[in-house]
C-alpha cells in the first residue's frame, strides 16, 4: 500500500476494518453454507459485498476490493459476482443506468427508491403499498407471490429551479 496516496490508504485501512467485521448473515457464510470453494480473493469480494450499505456496481466493487487486496483483477470480480448471483447469494438490480448493481439477498422484502440525479438508492418498506398490491392482484383474479417495486425520482428541490 506504499503507492497509495494518504487519502486512499486511509480508505483502504478503513475498508479492511469494515471488511473484517463479522456480519450476522454475511455473504461469506452463505457461500460456505452452499459448499462454495472460497479463495482468498472470493473472501475479500464477499466481505466487501457484506459491508456495503449501498448497491455497488462491479466497477465500484472492484475499486473497494482492490483497496483491500491490490492483486484482485476486475475479471475476478466479474466472475465472482456472477457466481454469487447464480448461487442466489446476491441480487442483481438494473436501475436504468446501464449498469447492474448488487446487494446481498435479504431475509425480508423491501422496495427501492432511486434518485435519478445522483444514483442513490433508498430502501424502504410500506405495509399500505404491500396490501394494495396484493389487493390489486386479488381483484384481477390472482394471488401475489412476489414483486419488485422501484420508484424513480428527482429531488423536490429540482422542481423549484
Amino acid at each position: 500500500m506504499q503507492w497509495l496516496s494518504a487519502a486512499y490508504r486511509d480508505i483502504a485501512v478503513a475498508r479492511r476494518s469494515v471488511v473484517n467485521a463479522p456480519k450476522p448473515r454475511d455473504v461469506e457464510a452463505l457461500c460456505s453454507a452452499k459448499g462454495m470453494r472460497m479463495t482468498e480473493q472470493r473472501r475479500v469480494i464477499a466481505r466487501v459485498l457484506a459491508a456495503a450499505d449501498d448497491h455497488p456496481d462491479v466497477e465500484e466493487l472492484y475499486r473497494r476490493c482492490s483497496a483491500v487486496d491490490d492483486r484482485i483483477s476486475i475479471s475476478t470480480v466479474y466472475r465472482t459476482v456472477k457466481l454469487f448471483e447464480d448461487a442466489g447469494i446476491i441480487e442483481r438490480h438494473d436501475f436504468r443506468e446501464g449498469r447492474a448493481r448488487y446487494e446481498q439477498m435479504r431475509d425480508s422484502h423491501h422496495d427501492h427508491l432511486i434518485n435519478l440525479r445522483d444514483g442513490k438508492v433508498i430502501e424502504f418498506t410500506n405495509e399500505e403499498i404491500e396490501k394494495l398490491q396484493a389487493e390489486i392482484a386479488r381483484k384481477l383474479g390472482y394471488k401475489l407471490v412476489d414483486h419488485r417495486l422501484e420508484l424513480y425520482c428527482i429531488p423536490l428541490e429540482d422542481e423549484k429551479s
